[in-house]
């Protein structure tokens, strides 16, 4: 009977030794947790996209408080001109190297490039901002060389530039911050040793500290906008606050497709005259060499009455400084004394005295 009962139980016992071995098995075959060293030894994918990956200041850079108008009519200064002797190769004057006066609105080979060649510029405020409009010959500021574009603020009249407001293309027709920076010379030394001079060789950092970048926003995202083709006289025209600015300063422009790089303004106080070559012809080191594809201008006064001894400060016509003409002498008599002299102090910065005309004129532009 037993016998009986066992030969029954049997298939059940075997098939539950066989359940409770598989279990076992499955038990045996579970890994152990790896180690410290071993963690550190499996490879892992890159990090994936978070919200910190984007600049947070790029989000702020959508939204702008202040946007700049039409500005009103302004001050005109004109600058020199290459594209009467542009078929000739050469700049007409106004590369006067020494005083950090560029025209060289030509490649290497003298190819003249109409998109870098400032004609004048004309700035003008309103209560929020001060407007810089910047005509070129040309009329292509996205011109394939990839011109950018500036204006430099001297804040204390000094030759120095304090601050460099510098845009890249490519640029539109609409008021934008993204192609704008702004740089600032904290140490003095763009002028290189004097402000007013060409220095070089000179090592400098030129305009060493980025403080504002349109492209990120930054504490104040509205403080500098450039557009271009906004007008007859703005082929290139920028927006920059007052309250940021102030009132008082020097102010010029520069056009650069070449070196573009403001840590080596001024330029003029990096390589001297016989390294950078000159543009115009009846000067010993034309052609141009090493400084090419840039123009830029004299600075003006805005917010205060200029002695015109400030550095860099573009010329004026000086008022005629004349005395009578003199009498011819009659037979037998002694010529009479000359009456005509230069005025005290002598004649301005960029203008010489003309005895034969007995009056002061200018020369540097």
């Amino acid at each position: 009977m037993q016998s009986s009962k066992f030969r029954f139980l049997l298939p059940a016992l075997v098939v539950l030794g066989i359940a409770t071995l598989a279990c076992n098995l499955s038990w045996a075959a579970t890994p152990a947790p790896p180690t410290p060293e071993e963690v550190a030894m499996i490879p892992v994918a890159g990090p994936l996209p978070t919200a910190t990956a984007v600049p947070p200041t790029a989000i702020a850079s959508a939204a702008h408080a202040m946007t700049p108008s039409e500005p009103p009519a302004g001050k005109v200064v004109y600058d020199v001109e290459s594209a009467g002797t542009a078929a000739e190769k050469r700049a007409p004057y106004g590369d006067s190297y020494e005083w950090n006066r560029l025209e060289r609105p030509f490649s290497q080979d003298m190819s003249y490039i109409s998109d870098l060649d400032i004609s004048r510029f004309t700035v003008a405020s309103d209560g929020d901002w001060w407007y810089v409009s910047m005509k070129l010959m040309g009329i292509d500021p996205n011109n394939a060389l990839g011109i950018n574009y500036g204006v430099e603020l001297d804040l204390d009249r000094d030759g120095f530039g304090d601050f460099l407001i510098w845009a890249h293309p490519p640029y539109t027709n609409q008021w934008e911050t993204t192609p704008v920076q702004i740089y600032q010379d904290n140490n003095h030394n763009t002028g290189g040793l004097s402000g007013g001079k060409a220095d070089a060789p000179f090592t400098a950092d030129g305009y060493e500290t980025l403080i504002f970048d349109g492209s990120l926003g930054g504490d104040d995202p509205d403080l500098a906008w450039v557009r271009i083709n906004a007008g007859v006289e703005a082929t290139v025209q920028f927006a920059f606050k007052k309250s940021w600015s102030g009132s008082v300063f020097m102010l010029g422009v520069i056009a650069d497709a070449g070196w573009k790089d403001p840590k080596k303004l001024d330029y003029v106080d990096r390589i001297p005259i016989a390294e950078a070559g000159s543009p115009v012809k009846d000067n010993m080191y034309y052609p141009l060499k090493s400084l090419f594809l840039v123009d830029n201008t004299c600075r003006d006064a805005f917010g205060f009455e200029p002695t015109h001894y400030e550095p860099q400060i573009c010329p004026v016509e000086p008022t005629p400084t004349k005395g009578p003409r003199k009498p011819q002498p009659g037979p037998g008599t002694e010529p009479p004394p000359e009456v005509c002299q230069p005025p005290p102090g002598g004649c301005l910065p960029g203008s010489e005295w003309d005895p034969d005309d007995c009056e002061c004129k200018v020369t540097l532009y």
